[in-house]
């Protein structure tokens, strides 16, 4: 049996912005979504709009936190934005303490996370970015994250 999955085309920044305000209402305290493709796929680009989407002003940056490895952003609901790029291990994944942020009611959003999905605490909605041609494919790996792909692909 096939994960299922959904795919959406991105033609335009505006898409992703479109995209990012759909997905933030069904994401929760507590959530995992996990963003994975290529460098220059849009994956810091789609964090900020969802966090624009979550509440947080416009006058407050959202940049790759690649070298600060996490940045906590005040939305609805808080968020820590994670970037683990350059992390080599599942214990250093693990060191970061991104599943207790997870724990205190926090949305956890990684960019590059989907091979440390089980040290982050599981159930990640996976949201994978494209370059050729633009588009994002979403799949889920547990019941919670399930919910939200089936809410996801009902909003068309």
């Amino acid at each position: 049996m096939s994960t299922p999955s959904l795919a959406v085309p991105l033609p335009t920044r505006r898409a992703t912005t479109r995209l990012a305000a759909k997905v933030a209402p069904l994401l929760s305290a507590g959530d995992l979504l996990v963003l994975s493709g290529e460098l220059g796929a849009g994956k810091t680009f789609f964090v900020r709009a969802l966090c624009r989407a979550l509440g947080l002003p416009p006058k407050v940056a959202v940049t790759s936190p690649t070298f600060a490895l996490i940045v906590e952003h005040e939305t609805r609901p808080p968020m820590a934005h994670a970037d683990v790029y350059r992390l080599a291990s599942a214990r250093e994944v693990q060191a970061l303490g991104l599943d207790h942020q997870r724990d205190e009611g926090r949305l956890v959003v990684v960019e590059w996370g989907e091979p440390y999905i089980a040290v982050l605490g599981g159930d990640a909605l996976i949201a994978s970015l494209a370059l050729d041609p633009r588009c994002a494919t979403f799949r889920a790996t547990g019941p919670r994250s399930g919910r939200i792909l089936a809410e996801l692909t009902q909003s068309g």
